[in-house]
């Protein structure tokens, strides 16, 4: 046995913190997400919200989104990869970015001053984002996730393809930008453009993600019909 400090010691050392970085990693992005909720739990548009919390809360969102390409990209260089990473990243994307988009479509991104009409009562979002995205989004998720763990349990490798990376990248571009321009405020004189901006991101996210699922279903029904006998 090395005593500690001799080159035993430090090689297991080095070699337990090269198996474990990525984890933690990913582990934090987890945590940035609770931050991330938090704050925007405590903002409300039109209101009388600290005016640091949107700024703060793009920065935990870009740092949460920071740790899912560095976790990913250490653990390949490492090879190191581990079940643990397989479950937990994707786990870890799904929460920061599904829970992103359902707080922007929540109450606290409502434009005050609803418009009824025949007893149904209209809003506006300032975030551009509104329930139906959420479920569509959530759908797809769910779909995904359904495919690929029912053929990686039968034995069949099924990761992530360049269309769910890039749907990821652009979600993740997306909603620091939205929050951005709700803290401009595109309502006020001069920045309506903003608005045009807003919802050409938002509703170009929704259909690459609808359309980012679509590989997945066509290798899923690949997958099936190579193993009917």
């Amino acid at each position: 046995m090395c005593p500690p400090g001799g080159r035993g010691w430090k090689a297991r050392t080095m070699h337990t913190f090269y198996r474990q970085l990525p984890n933690q990693l990913t582990m934090l992005r987890l945590v940035l997400a609770a931050v991330f909720f938090v704050l925007l739990n405590c903002y409300r548009y039109a209101a009388d919200s600290p005016a640091w919390l949107l700024p703060v809360a793009i920065v935990v969102f870009i740092l949460a989104a920071a740790t899912d390409a560095l976790d990913g990209f250490l653990a390949r260089r490492w090879h190191v990869e581990s079940k643990f990473g397989r479950v937990m990243d994707p786990f870890c994307d799904k929460v920061l970015v599904i829970g992103a988009f359902v707080y922007l479509a929540g109450p606290r991104f409502i434009i005050p001053g609803a418009v009824a009409e025949d007893d149904i009562a209209f809003f506006s979002m300032v975030s551009g984002v509104y329930p139906w995205m959420v479920a569509v989004i959530l759908a797809r998720e769910l779909l995904v996730t359904g495919i690929r763990g029912e053929l990686e349990g039968a034995g069949v490798k099924f990761g992530a393809n360049v269309f769910g990376k890039l749907k990821m990248i652009l979600q993740s571009v997306v909603v620091p930008i939205v929050l951005a321009i709700v803290f401009i405020d595109p309502r006020r004189e001069g920045w309506q453009w903003l608005a045009w901006v807003r919802d050409i991101l938002v509703y170009l996210t929704v259909i690459v993600t609808v359309f980012s699922g679509i590989p997945y279903i066509t290798g899923a029904a690949k997958a099936a019909r190579s193993e009917t006998p």
